[in-house]
């Protein structure tokens, strides 16, 4: 078991390299810009503060596995948590394909979104995905680093593959992001779908 003395100095630590980095700022935007590091820009909405531990960007490397796919399939993704100092957060996850030997294959999915906490702790997290799908999401904090949620709603366009229904697990592990993802699509039950673990890179 890891002291607090020792959490907070490997904390210290992998910050090293990423407290000074933030995202591309626009010089001439007449508001706020979006930040993902806790250290600059407007601060924080109150009402964010149960979500405070999943602000920066984040990059790392997983794998989805599927009955319908010739699987498992690894990928890498960038997933970016940022915020204005409005009472939610941004959210966009870019993932791409990996060959064998971990050299890029191809792009793959994308989302966007917010996540929206409310007074009673529960959180709201609404994506778009470039596959044309719409999901929202509604859960709760498990803890102070982690947090899951499991669809309300599910919307799709006439070309979409069809989804019934999804979870996400977000929690922090040594510091670094891993997430699990359930899904019921084409047919199947919900059944895990996607899982990767991701280190922080900004923030």
């Amino acid at each position: 078991m890891t002291s607090g003395d020792e959490a907070i100095a490997a904390a210290e630590e992998r910050a090293a390299s990423t407290r000074d980095r933030n995202l591309p700022l626009w010089d001439d935007l007449p508001i706020p810009n979006d930040t993902a590091n806790l250290r600059e820009g407007p601060n924080l909405n109150d009402a964010c503060l149960a979500l405070l531990p999943l602000v920066g960007v984040w990059r790392g490397e997983g794998e989805i596995d599927y009955p319908t796919i010739d699987g498992p399939i690894k990928f890498a993704q960038q997933l970016t948590v940022s915020h204005d100092g409005r009472p939610f957060l941004f959210h966009e996850a870019r993932s791409w394909l990996l060959n064998e030997d971990g050299s890029v294959l191809r792009p793959a999915a994308r989302e966007t979104g917010f996540w929206r906490p409310q007074e009673d702790d529960t959180i709201e997290l609404l994506l778009t995905h470039s596959s044309g799908i719409v999901e929202l999401y509604y859960g709760k904090p498990r803890s102070q680093t982690s947090w899951e949620l499991g669809t309300d709603a599910v919307i799709r366009t006439a070309t979409a593959k069809e989804v019934t229904g999804a979870q996400r697990l977000y929690g922090l592990v040594n510091g670094d992001l891993g997430y699990v993802e359930e899904r019921a699509m084409v047919g199947q039950e919900m059944q895990p779908h996607a899982s990767a673990l991701l280190r922080r890179v900004v923030g």
